[in-house]
């Protein structure tokens, strides 16, 4: 399906797209980012099952934690540990059964709330890694990050193009993670928008109970009866 973009052009002379629309498959972006460091790694695919997704999990996870040891602490450390993952479930009203023998926590992985994310076996891999999956809630994909660079790598690639099979939109998404990785961008909660948006506020003057507000002061006249 022709993607829309924006185009130069002569006038009356505008860009032409072709009426058929055949459906050839589609296309699906494995994707895991890390906000901090604004680093994306992706996969395209053509399916997304349980066992497509965590098998490019555990070697995308197994990859970044690395450089990090696996260390199980025993004794009181053991204790402790144990309480330290259970703080990042504090407020959840349903909890995985965590492992009887916890490694340190090492990495805190967000995810969709699907049931396929919750698949016993998947949920035991991570905690023997150190991995603790939160889910975000009901109703909540926009607080999903991993969204967020997806609809860009999505505009960046396919915008004003014509794929004509799924391997052209899988390279086309590929390429553009990569060339996004050479120079990232962080993503930050409430980032620069909100302060600049914070500091107009400030210099501004409320007017009373409503959500307006005027630049400069409202004189108060007496009130004589």
């Amino acid at each position: 399906m022709p993607y829309a973009g924006y185009h130069w052009q002569p006038v009356q002379q505008p860009v032409c797209q072709p009426h058929e629309y055949i459906r050839n498959g589609t296309a699906k972006l494995l994707t895991l980012f890390h906000p901090a460091s604004g680093v994306v790694r992706v996969k395209g695919v053509t399916n997304s099952t349980n066992a497509t997704l965590h098998q490019w999990f555990k070697a995308q996870l197994t990859d970044i934690l690395a450089a990090q040891p696996l260390v199980i602490p025993t004794g009181p450390a053991a204790l402790t540990n144990r309480l330290f993952w259970e703080s990042w479930r504090d407020g959840l009203s349903v909890k995985a059964s965590l492992s009887q023998s916890l490694p340190c926590l090492r990495l805190l992985l967000i995810m969709d709330n699907l049931v396929g994310h919750k698949n016993p076996a998947w949920l035991c891999w991570c905690f023997t890694q150190g991995i603790l999956p939160i889910y975000t809630p009901l109703a909540g994909s926009w607080l999903n990050m991993a969204e967020s660079i997806q609809r860009l790598l999505k505009r960046r690639a396919l915008d004003g193009t014509y794929p004509h099979t799924v391997e052209d939109i899988i390279r086309a998404l590929e390429a553009v993670a990569r060339h996004w990785n050479t120079q990232p961008t962080p993503f930050t909660w409430a980032g620069k928008r909100q302060a600049r948006r914070q500091r107009a506020y400030l210099t501004r003057h409320p007017l009373g109970a409503s959500a307006a507000s005027t630049p400069h002061s409202v004189c108060r006249r007496d009130a004589y009866w």
